[in-house]
């Protein structure tokens, strides 16, 4: 062989070379875009699963205040409850203590009116002879001996209270 072929030779080993060691350059940059892109998203997928964690951080501490919040709730409830049933319990004793009272009342009145309508004739005869020892107005009021001597025997509030409280009669 000449030396012109072994130039050509040469000169096409290293058109090859030369196209080879771009190849390997372009390798290179591709294998570092790579490389890159790959690094760049492991740390995209750090970052969502830090921000996954953080939400779920978030709820949990959201679930325990709700918890806490909700038992406070529900403890104010049964307070609440309790104390509407005390009040329902001692309103059905002042309604059963009213009813007795009324009847106390009315039956008072029935007396009155009873008494009234007796010494009405009695003071009428008496004042006709003169003779007449009480005033119509003593016979009105709740503090005289005719009344104090009717309400000694009519029980009192405290044995109805004793009942409802479930206390015994002695």
């Amino acid at each position: 062989m000449d030396s012109s072929s072994t130039g050509a030779a040469s000169s096409g080993s290293s058109a090859l070379h030369n196209s080879g060691s771009e190849g390997h350059d372009l390798q290179h940059v591709m294998d570092t875009r790579k490389r890159k892109r790959m690094l760049s998203n492991r740390e995209s997928a750090r970052r969502s699963r830090q921000r996954k964690q953080k939400h779920l951080d978030d709820l949990m501490a959201q679930v325990r205040q709700l918890t806490t919040e909700n038992h406070q709730i529900l403890t104010s409830m049964n307070m609440t409850s309790q104390v509407y049933l005390n009040i329902e319990a001692e309103n059905s004793i002042l309604r059963a203590q009213m009813a007795e009272l009324g009847q106390r009342l009315e039956s008072l009145n029935e007396i009155v009116n009873y008494l009234n309508s007796s010494t009405n004739g009695l003071f009428e005869t008496q004042q006709d002879h003169g003779t007449q020892t009480h005033d119509d107005d003593s016979l009105m009021q709740p503090w005289s001996s005719i009344y104090l001597n009717h309400a000694a025997i009519m029980p009192s509030a405290d044995v109805f209270i004793g009942r409802a409280h479930g206390q015994k009669e002695m």
